[in-house]
């Protein structure tokens, strides 16, 4: 199977191609465009900022790309947000449009509430492929600012400060704002399910 996880100015790519090396799954990491296209299974991670990120892919074509890619695509943390259609991170961003859903900033209701969110969380998954053999409200790992609001597209949430969506599924795009690859157990079962799709 050819795996693909998609290089761009973002951090944390590197960790996607470790927690795959730990299911004994080779992956390339690439920008290059045909290689992109010609993969069985896309992946579309890292941490970053949605503004420069947006430029970056718009300047290098790969904001086209990633929106006419027909094999399954697995975005995760700002990968699933720039597949969103807005973000208010940097002001107001306008994002791949892939899912319908908006971005928006967490806003501290309680002095307990501290952003980012970051740390472990319950998520309450609906019935997906994605989440196939899971255990109910299984934990995962989080660490962000900003959230997708809950939409058509969710197939999964997280309450903190309110609900937000966990994850997203439209076609063939798949999208989680939580790290699989920093989530032990749990999260290898949501990579091998996405590379089993």
């Amino acid at each position: 199977m050819n795996i693909v996880i998609i290089k761009y100015n973002a951090g944390n790519i590197f960790s996607v191609d470790y927690a795959l090396r730990r299911i004994g799954v080779e992956a390339e990491i690439t920008g290059d465009i045909a290689k992109i296209q010609a993969a069985d299974k896309v992946i579309f991670p890292g941490v970053g900022e949605a503004e420069t990120t947006m430029l970056y892919l718009k300047e290098h074509g790969l904001d086209r790309v990633i929106r006419d890619l027909k094999q399954p695509v697995l975005g995760i943390c700002i990968g699933m947000q720039l597949m969103c259609k807005s973000s208010e991170e940097g002001g107001k961003v306008e994002c791949l449009g892939i899912f319908d859903e908006e971005v928006k900033k967490f806003v501290p209701q309680a002095h307990t509430d501290k952003v980012p969110h970051m740390g472990w969380n319950t998520v309450q998954c609906q019935a997906n492929p994605l989440f196939k053999g899971l255990q109910a409200d299984p934990y995962f790992y989080y660490v962000h600012s900003y959230y997708a609001t809950v939409g058509k597209d969710t197939i999964a949430t997280t309450d903190y400060i309110h609900p937000f969506s966990a994850s997203l599924h439209k076609d063939n795009f798949y999208a989680v704002q939580f790290h699989p690859e920093k989530s032990g157990a749990m999260g290898e079962v949501i990579l091998k399910n996405f590379l089993s799709l």
